[in-house]
């Protein structure tokens, strides 16, 4: 598949709101008939806990794995019966950093995901992934709230 071609791709984590994120993908992909990816970001907080514990680098890209497993069986579970993922990609580090490198590298990418919720002051003081991904994103982006 080229990587310049279209594409809905919706990033997942263990949320309640990527799953709806993830059915509103899929349905889009379906509709306009582009391929449906499932992206996560293994969080660069977890891999440096582990890192900083002394964790061997065997254990934590096993544990990347079983993350990543997890959240693209649930997102899979989500989309069952609308459309297949063609591809599911496992990013480590910031989340949003991470979402907008990978939408950098992917020209005609839609991305989809789900808004959190979290408080106006957590908002405000420390933004979320999704605001900070509308911000800097070039390219089409949706975001489904609670």
């Amino acid at each position: 598949m080229d990587k310049d071609s279209p594409s809905i791709v919706v990033a997942c984590d263990e949320s309640v709101h990527s799953l709806n994120a993830a059915k509103m993908a899929a349905e889009l992909a379906d509709a306009m008939g582009h391929p449906l990816k499932l992206l996560t970001v293994y969080p660069a907080s977890k891999e440096s806990v582990l890192v900083i514990s002394g964790v061997e680098h065997s254990e934590i890209e096993a544990g990347k794995h079983d993350y990543s497993r997890k959240v693209f069986d649930a997102a899979k579970d989500a989309i069952r019966g609308r459309t297949d993922a063609a591809e599911e990609v496992l990013l480590s580090g910031d989340p949003a950093h991470e979402i907008l490198e990978y939408m950098n590298a992917h020209p005609g990418t839609h991305l989809v995901l789900g808004r959190r919720g979290h408080s106006l002051v957590r908002s405000l003081t420390l933004g979320s992934v999704s605001e900070k991904i509308v911000r800097h994103a070039h390219g089409a982006v949706t975001v489904v709230g609670a």
